[in-house]
């Protein structure tokens, strides 16, 4: 089943654009396209490649020309070879990997370069002296557990069903190299001081120790400072960030001989209480009602990996001129320039952290369903949350630290999701405390949909088998909906297999569409009124089995009419409580 963007698809051009838009050098050799694979049982080495795989599309999908599961006893090898451009190495050349899913390690011409485990975050190595002139062969080694292990896994699984989908491995975005001077900026950190009109650059050079004289140039106005230390640089006069009017200032970064391209938005997210002494969010000091679909990130042809960076655009710019103003992107970390064209779009995100663990315990994962109680996810609690294993728990700690950091200056993030529906939920407190200690600048949700810990500033409810009542919060907590709706309109022609499953389900576009606009104007709109701060329909589109999406799963069909939707949203963004 493919879309029209993977129909399209050039395979001597694949996601050639620059994969970090945040940090731009004029450096940049993309290395997406055919690649030799094999797979092998784990520790053997394959006597000659199985064929040809379009990375970096993973083996199971059908744009990879492979669709062949790795299972977790099985090691995937890729091979390709490479000569860099004459005139490319100014210094140090870097390899990076967009995402690889979940463990490799990672060969230049037979050398070990160095390893890397979890599959939703980039990383990279300096290859410099890996290198010799020519040809090189580079090699990656992968093994992916899926669920069969504790590491992060979203919503793979290898009997993919109902809301759980088809697990995916191996290299799923951009492979590329870059070409830097000795000394470096291997990070930056952009923080937006709104009530101060200000903001904070810093640049971490690849060396703790670097104290090399540092730049910041935004527009005409330039600061000078070290690396490794905040610049502070006025923005007096500023165009405030949102939805309506994404406005992004660009900035230069120079250290030493190293030059970085980025940009900002200056944007304040909060919960302060309006002027009838309710708490909502607040977006650059005003009460700002986030509606917003639950975002999946799932491909027909791809998987994990749109088919293009136009299909990625395609979905941001649907859902915004139905009127949406946000997307809850659900246990998946996408590529930066997803998050890029968020930012220049005007689209606000909640960003999940990919949820891990063991076998998930359905009478845990369903308690709250049946009985409406939440247990506590502290350390006696462990096993009932598949959450045994020490490794894990600690695994999943410095994701989500790495997932704040490489996210953190991307204006349209608003809020941190760090447990869904307790998948893997544990200690939930103390990630809390840690999210918020890395980041002052976003709202947090320890808890989506149950297992609610009594802490925070959003109580988060999922609401799909009832009809939905406001009620305020005990704790005196802005109130989420972070999940409703889920209505399946089965569209023939446009499905993945013969299985259907949603929440409730209609036989006609127009029962859908009177269901739906019942939903919204006698639950959702009235709720906002009472003090609803934020509201998220599931979902997006169709993925799979699940036939609940706004859009069918090819992308193809909009269920729902357009002015409908733009009303409902209208009366959602404009009306006053």
């Amino acid at each position: 089943m493919k879309t029209v963007w993977g129909e399209a698809i050039n395979s001597n051009a694949i996601l050639q654009e620059y994969p970090r838009p945040q940090m731009m050098r004029e450096s940049y050799f993309n290395l997406n396209g055919r690649w030799q694979y094999a797979i092998v049982k784990a520790g053997e080495t394959p006597m000659q490649p199985d064929g040809e795989i379009l990375v970096p599309f993973s083996p199971e999908s059908e744009l990879s020309g492979v669709q062949r599961t790795l299972k977790p006893k099985e090691i995937l090898w890729y091979m390709r070879s490479f000569v860099l451009p004459q005139g490319f190495q100014v210094g140090r050349v870097l390899l990076h990997f967009g995402a690889v899913d979940q463990s490799a390690m990672v060969y230049i011409n037979g050398a070990e370069v160095g390893t890397h485990t979890g599959g939703y975050l980039p990383f990279s190595f300096d290859i410099t002296s890996y290198l010799k002139e020519g040809e090189n062969l580079l090699t990656v080694c992968v093994r992916d557990e899926s669920d069969a292990a504790f590491h992060a896994r979203g919503k793979q699984k290898r009997r993919r069903g109902g809301i759980w989908y088809t697990a995916q491995s191996g290299i799923w975005q951009t492979v590329w190299c870059e070409s830097v001077p000795i000394d470096y900026i291997a990070a930056l950190r952009i923080t937006p001081h709104f009530d101060e009109s200000s903001v904070e650059i810093c640049a971490y050079p690849q060396d703790a120790e670097c104290a090399l004289p540092c730049i910041v140039r935004i527009g005409d106005v330039v600061q000078h400072g070290i690396a490794g230390m905040p610049v502070t640089v006025s923005m007096e006069g500023f165009k405030p960030w949102s939805p309506e009017h994404p406005h992004l200032y660009d900035c230069e970064v120079h250290m030493g001989e190293d030059c970085v391209k980025s940009y900002f938005g200056m944007r304040k997210f909060s919960i302060e209480q309006d002027e009838a002494g309710v708490r909502r969010l607040f977006l650059n000091g005003q009460p700002y009602f986030h509606t917003g679909v639950l975002d999946q990130g799932y491909w027909p042809d791809g998987l994990y990996t749109a088919p293009s960076d136009d299909a990625m655009i395609s979905d941001i710019v649907a859902m915004k001129e139905l009127g949406f103003n946000m997307l809850r992107k659900h246990s998946k970390v996408e590529p930066l320039r997803w998050y890029y064209h968020c930012d220049r779009l005007g689209m606000l995100v909640w960003q999940d952290m990919p949820n891990g663990g063991g076998k998930y315990n359905p009478a845990t994962i369903n308690l709250p369903l049946i009985t409406g109680k939440h247990i506590s996810d502290g350390a006696h609690n462990y096993r009932r949350f598949a959450r045994e294993d020490e490794k894990g728990r600690e695994e999943y700690t410095q994701e989500l630290q790495e997932m704040v950091a490489l996210l953190y200056n991307s204006p349209c993030v608003a809020m941190w999701v760090l447990f869904n529906e307790g998948w893997g939920q544990f200690d939930a407190a103390e990630a809390l405390r840690c999210v918020a200690e890395m980041d002052q600048t976003r709202t947090i949700d320890h808890a989506s949909g149950w297992h609610d810990q009594g802490i925070g500033q959003v109580q988060s409810l999922h609401v799909y088998f009832k009809p939905y009542c406001f009620m305020p919060d005990r704790l005196g907590r802005a109130v989420l909906l972070s999940e409703f709706g889920g209505y399946t309109r089965k569209i023939e022609g446009h499905c993945f297999s013969k299985k259907e499953f949603g929440y409730k389900r209609f036989e006609s576009d127009e029962a859908l569409l009177a269901a739906w606009r019942t939903l919204y104007e006698t639950e959702i709109i009235p709720a906002k009124r009472e003090g609803l701060a934020a509201a998220v329909y599931t979902q997006l589109s169709d993925v799979e089995d699940e036939l609940n999406g706004i859009l069918t799963y090819d992308r193809m069909v909009q269920k729902l009419p357009s002015e409908a939707i733009q009303e409902i949203n209208g009366k959602l963004r404009n009306e006053k409580p």
